[in-house]
């Protein structure tokens, strides 16, 4: 036997930090049965058949896991160049998107693009082109975010322009969501508590007058406090109130264990938009409330395993790929606990997908994206600090 040779076995190739892998693969599983299960009324009445936005949320699914893969093999040195070209980019989409017969208007909004058989929202692509340009910025200006006001207000200024864009929408959504992601980023730069303090009150007073000079807001606002007191009154529940009773109705119905798969009541025209920024009110009617508080705890998990390939590279001196990554996390973060907050009754009702979860090609595909990013600034660090390991990285 000693004359047998048998070949080497080949160096395992490392797809990125797997326990991240395992989350993103269970939230996009989970949330297809509870899109589909949120969907299967109006799939049926609309279109005549039920599984009609569970077809197209697979080809999304496709679409996006191409783009992923494609994402992962691609440099983050690439990124870095582009990222003033793809900030260009992201004021570009953010103008077109409202030119009449370019910007398609939904509900009072004029936020998407129509792509054929998909719209892609432009606050989507764009929120991630600022966050990259962002990156670029904090790893080459650390020094001056840390010791002077300007590498603080410099930052502001960029993302002066986008807001009052996503504002003219109006996405106030994504205004939020952004705005926690880049400041995020700055406080984990270094910029100072005082600093934050003065911006914060300005920014709250600002804030505030964007919702008193909209009508629209001002009501929304104005239910939400009413809300508070009585989620159930008169004024509420057949005001602008109407989808937050019906999605705390689904809360109650579901109370610990939920009604059952498929059970709800709610998503038969009771609570619109059911399948996409109130999928979780459906989670809690059907699979109840633990089942809430699991889910919760799974996209902390995601978030926490983002911070901590962000700050593995900080640590490694790789400044760029470790700003995008907290980036990245603050954009799940965000985009979670604001539709969380919005589906319990805890701020005003406000269009906010929940990531991998809810329906819709636009936010579906980017979180992959997004999700293909952390995985790629997760191998090359593992290549950085690796380098003669005899791991193949992609």
């Amino acid at each position: 036997m000693a004359h047998l040779q048998f070949p080497p076995i080949p160096p395992r190739i490392y797809i990125g930090d797997i326990w991240l892998l395992i989350m993103a693969a269970i939230l996009v599983a989970f949330g297809l049965i509870m899109m589909t299960s949120a969907s299967v009324e109006i799939s049926s009445s609309q279109y005549g058949d039920i599984f009609f936005h569970l077809k197209r949320q697979l080809i999304f699914l496709l679409i996006g896991l191409c783009i992923t893969s494609a994402i992962v093999q691609c440099p983050i040195r690439y990124w870095y160049k582009g990222s003033v070209a793809l900030l260009a980019l992201s004021y570009l989409l953010l103008v077109l998107v409202l030119v009449p017969g370019i910007g398609r208007e939904v509900n009072g909004s004029t936020r998407w693009f129509r792509l054929g058989f998909m719209s892609l929202q432009a606050s989507e692509p764009a929120k991630l082109f600022i966050i990259i340009y962002m990156a670029w910025f904090l790893s080459r200006h650390r020094v001056m975010v840390k010791s002077s006001f300007k590498g603080f207000i410099y930052p502001i200024l960029f993302l002066a322009l986008p807001i009052a864009l996503l504002l003219v929408e109006p996405d106030f959504g994504a205004v939020v969501v952004l705005s926690i992601a880049v400041f995020g980023m700055l406080f984990l730069a270094g910029v100072s508590f005082y600093q934050f303090m003065i911006v914060g009150v300005a920014t709250g007073y600002l804030a505030w007058i964007v919702v008193i000079s909209s009508e629209y807001r001002l009501q929304r606002v104005t239910s939400f406090f009413q809300a508070l007191k009585d989620p159930f009154s008169e004024d509420v529940v057949y005001g602008t109130g109407y989808q937050l009773a019906q999605a705390l109705i689904g809360f109650g119905r579901g109370e610990w264990f939920g009604v059952g798969l498929g059970n709800s009541i709610q998503k038969m025209y009771f609570l619109p938009e059911a399948h996409t920024d109130f999928v979780l009110a459906i989670i809690a009617e059907e699979l109840g409330v633990i089942t809430v508080l699991l889910l919760l705890l799974l996209f902390f998990g995601f978030v926490s395993r983002a911070l901590l390939i962000a700050r593995r590279n900080e640590k490694s001196g790789r400044l760029f790929a470790a700003y995008l990554g907290y980036g990245i996390a603050f954009l799940f973060l965000g985009q979670v606990l604001i539709n969380v907050a919005v589906n319990v009754g805890l701020l005003p009702t406000k269009g906010l997908t929940l990531p991998f979860l809810s329906y819709g090609g636009s936010s579906l595909i980017m979180c992959l994206v997004m999700l293909g990013l952390l995985l790629r600034i997760d191998i090359e660090h593992q290549q950085y600090i690796q380098p003669k390991a005899g791991a193949n990285v992609l």
